[in-house]
Order: C-alpha cells, then structure tokens, then sequence
C-alpha cells in the first residue's frame, strides 16, 4: 500500500544519511580548524566533539582530518565534504528563516540607541504608524551591538563605520556634530563670535570619542592644546545634557536636540560640523528573508533622512 512503501522508502533514506548531530560538529571543526573551538560554539566537550568526528569518519569509511598537536586539519576527502555540508546547513538556516519571518511578516522588532529613539525616532513614529497602521512595532533601547542570532531583534540602527561583520548595513545618514551650548554660559565679557573664542570655556567630550573635539578644532585650523578640556561623559546625549545645564560647550547634532533649541536651553554656535566617517546605519542579519514589515520602514526611515536632509 502506497502509505507503507513511502515509509519503507523514507527508512531506506534515513539509514542512509549521517547523525545531523555529526555533520554539526564536523561543519564546526572545520570552519574552526579545531575541536575545543567546535566544542565550545556548541556548548559541548571537545571529547564529545572528537567522539561525533570518529562516528562520522567511521560511517563514511574515509578519514575527515588529520589531527595535529594543536590543531586539525582537513583531508582531500574532508575539504570535498565540507562544501555541500557547509551549502546544506546554509540552507535550513534560511528555510528555517524564512518560515519564521513569514508567520511574523506584520510585526517588528527594532533595537535603536537610546538618544536616537527618544530624540529623533519617537518624534516621528505617529507617521509610521498612520502609514503602516497594520504594522506592529516593538522598539527598544540598546548601546551596543545586537547579536541577531541569539534573540528576535528584526533590524536595528548602528552608529559608527558601516564595516560590521554578519549584518546588511543600509546608509541612513551622516553624522553633523556642531558645537552647543547654553546661552547663559557665554559672559559679556568673553563672547563666541568666532571659534576661537571657545577656548575660554570648557569643552565637554564623549569618553569614546576623545578625538571629535580635536579633530573638529582641526578642520578649522585651531591648535586643540589651546582649548580648555571639561568634563567627559559615558555617551553624546550626556555631554548635551551637561551643556544644557551650562556646564561647557559639547559637539552635538542638532536634530537630536530639537526641543531644548526651542526652549532656548541650548544653541548651536557654529554651523560648521564635524566631518568624520561615522555615520547612521540601518542593519538586518545577513542571509535573511526580509519581511514586509521589514521593508517598509527601511523605506520609511530611509524617507525621513533624506526629507530631514532636504529641509
């Protein structure tokens, strides 16, 4: 009966294949040259590993590796394996993505830096969502970088270089920093009508980025030692805050600050802004499905930088 011979045909199948728990831990060895480092992507023993490798090699017929004092390295045979293996799980991963992303395809997950989220991104949500009304979005706040395949972040937005490993990185804008204060910093006596005035009040900078001042100061053709060096803070939107307080003078973007320009808190000094390679990214896991959702606030971000550009 038709039932009995696609079962008989599926065990003939299955007796023919390898432990996928064997084909991981080879895959793994390979890619490492090493089975402590297998051992540990995998969260096992590297006696489990070297265990697995054997059972593969065994089922085979054909030695996989030659091993080393120090490490393993793959035999013509092991090499000619590899690559289909490799292909294989490559495709189940992006199987298995797509499937999710399509049960989810209404939803998503962003992770944004905190400054980001509360002084340009949350402003301008209520346009996404009168766009997108069948759009769920869940937003939160992260400092660092978002390892994708541990949680279910969809994308996220990056500030630095655009060369981060394992992630499509979409080019949303640059970033303009220009020297801010409080207007009730500047004293009568020593007012800012040039760049080289700052040098008698305190520059306030970002533990990270030592070097923005300098080279801002450079660009204009100041010698930094000359300029007084403030307080340091743990992140951009401190060293805002800080000046708003009237503590010195901090290189800001000023679409970040919006609201304290407006209440007279803070003012940008000088249109000049900083040129430097960092700038803002839209970024995804590489190799995924990008969903519907996913798409249409890449485009709607992307809309918003450049009509925020524009203006």
């Amino acid at each position: 009966m038709p039932s009995f011979i696609f079962l008989s045909i599926g065990d003939e199948l299955i007796n023919r294949l390898p432990p996928l728990n064997s084909l991981k831990c080879f895959e793994s060895a390979a890619r490492h040259g090493s089975f402590n480092k297998a051992a540990k992507e995998l969260s096992v023993t590297p006696s489990a590993i070297s265990h697995q490798i054997k059972g593969l090699e065994s089922f085979l017929g054909l030695e996989l590796f030659r091993r080393t004092k120090r490490k393993v390295i793959l035999t013509e045979a092991g090499e000619s394996y590899l690559r289909p293996i490799k292909s294989i799980f490559e495709q189940l991963e992006n199987a298995t993505s797509e499937l999710k992303s399509k049960q989810k395809s209404g939803s998503l997950r962003l992770a944004v830096a905190p400054a980001f989220l509360t002084r340009w991104l949350m402003p301008r949500m209520e346009r996404f969502q009168e766009r997108y009304p069948d759009i769920q979005i869940e937003i939160s706040s992260s400092t660092g970088l978002i390892d994708f395949s541990a949680n279910d972040i969809d994308m996220a937005v990056y500030f630095g270089s655009g060369d981060w490993d394992d992630v499509e990185a979409h080019y949303l804008r640059p970033a303009r920093l220009a020297p801010v204060c409080n207007p009730r910093l500047i004293k009568a006596e020593q007012p800012i009508d040039r760049p080289e005035d700052m040098r008698f009040y305190p520059l306030l900078h970002v533990t990270k980025r030592k070097d923005e001042w300098h080279d801002w100061l450079q660009q204009h053709d100041l010698d930094p030692k000359l300029f007084r060096r403030g307080l340091m803070f743990s992140s951009g939107s401190l060293t805002a805050g800080a000046a708003a307080q009237g503590l010195g003078i901090s290189l800001t973007d000023p679409e970040l600050i919006m609201p304290e320009i407006e209440a007279g808190t803070l003012k940008v000094l000088f249109n000049q802004h900083l040129i430097t390679n960092r700038s803002f990214y839209l970024v995804y896991e590489k190799r995924r499905s990008v969903t519907s959702a996913m798409s249409a606030f890449k485009e709607w971000i992307i809309e918003e930088m450049v009509g925020n550009t524009n203006t």
